[in-house]
């Protein structure tokens, strides 16, 4: 006879509070930012409020060219170095616990999760059941992100030594992080009609931007692959009541296989939680096949997170190099600074910039 348990669930509860605590960190850094801008504004006439390394972390593809720059020569490059940190803590995390940080830490991952549940609840009223896109719609638009992530990886690991240091140098890179704060304060119209429908999508159907558009999930769903922890499914013991596959918020056939593996499993662990059979569906580790507790990945995803951007933090490669002379001058000059499209105009917009710098200190 089937032992059949009681089903709670305080790991979602727990996951809720790191997604929330992340949220709060990016808030935090959102809001010390703005004053960072404030201060460039002022031209240097303001209150000096530092600008906090964290905003790094939304710059993903300056970290994936800092991570291949430092492959190439050793070297940390000092412009962005918390990014570069943060984009190997969160691979760290998925080599470890496959694709958790996009279910347990990433805000825009949160808020994708919170328009999916809303949109649950008003299918499953309308039509007793989540909208799911058929297999020959659903595969292509799967991938797109692909497409994304291989034309970045494509368009970086072909970047020479030389040609990394002039970009990740250059007053574009500087100054990215400030045009991304300028694209979503001073957001236009086309940005906001962009917006309204891929968020029209994600109540239509689950994780549409997760699922269909983000290279980010795209290389961390393939890392996830060679994570050693597994979510295994006992047949055995299995009554094949389906509420594994229903809880599945990535429309995973939990219910049909018995190791998941797959590249849109983020590790929420809806479905290890909504089985109703003891010791049917557990996270293992594929090696020794020993159960890893459902606690044990929520202090692993955070602690490995900590962990390597805290060893950033200790060695001094944390806080860039750039000075406030250079960011006010780059602040000024921020609408005549685009993208470089060769080494050479790269030199030449970092000898203006070298200019500019001095003549403020001056």
């Amino acid at each position: 006879m089937k032992y059949i348990k009681n089903i709670e669930k305080p790991i979602q509860k727990i996951r809720f509070a790191v997604q929330i605590a992340f949220v709060i960190l990016c808030i935090w850094i959102g809001i010390e930012f703005s004053q960072f801008i404030s201060y460039l504004e002022s031209n240097g006439l303001g209150e000096f409020h530092q600008r906090p390394p964290g905003a790094e972390g939304f710059l993903p593809i300056s970290a994936l060219m800092s991570v291949v720059y430092f492959i190439q020569t050793g070297q940390i490059h000092n412009v962005h170095p918390a990014g570069f940190f943060i984009f190997l803590a969160i691979v760290g995390v998925s080599l470890v616990f496959g694709k958790a940080f996009c279910s347990w830490m990433c805000p825009v991952g949160f808020i994708s999760e919170m328009v999916g549940d809303f949109g649950d609840k008003i299918w499953k009223k309308l039509f007793k059941h989540r909208i799911r896109l058929p297999r020959f719609i659903d595969y292509p638009l799967r991938a797109i992100k692909y497409l994304l992530l291989a034309f970045f990886a494509f368009a970086i690991f072909s970047m020479t030594e030389t040609a990394l240091a002039f970009f990740l140098s250059d007053a574009y890179n500087i100054a990215a992080d400030i045009k991304m704060f300028y694209f979503f304060a001073e957001i236009s119209r086309f940005s906001l009609i962009v917006i309204g429908v891929l968020f029209l999508l994600s109540v239509v159907i689950r994780n549409f931007w997760c699922r269909y558009l983000c290279p980010y999930g795209a290389l961390l769903g393939l890392i996830g692959f060679l994570s050693p922890n597994k979510i295994k499914r006992n047949a055995a013991s299995c009554i094949d009541c389906g509420l594994c596959a229903k809880a599945c918020p990535s429309f995973i056939k939990v219910d049909k296989i018995v190791t998941v593996r797959s590249d849109e499993c983020t590790s929420c662990l809806n479905c290890v939680d909504a089985c109703p059979v003891a010791d049917t569906l557990e996270v293992k580790n594929i090696f020794g096949q020993k159960k890893v507790s459902k606690k044990i990945i929520a202090a692993g995803v955070v602690l490995i997170f900590i962990a390597i951007t805290g060893i950033g933090m200790l060695t001094g490669h944390w806080h860039n190099k750039v000075s406030k002379e250079e960011y006010l001058f780059i602040h000024k000059h921020l609408n005549s600074i685009g993208h470089p499209t060769s080494p050479s105009e790269i030199k030449e917009l970092n000898r203006s910039t070298e200019k500019g710098k001095a003549k403020a200190e001056e």
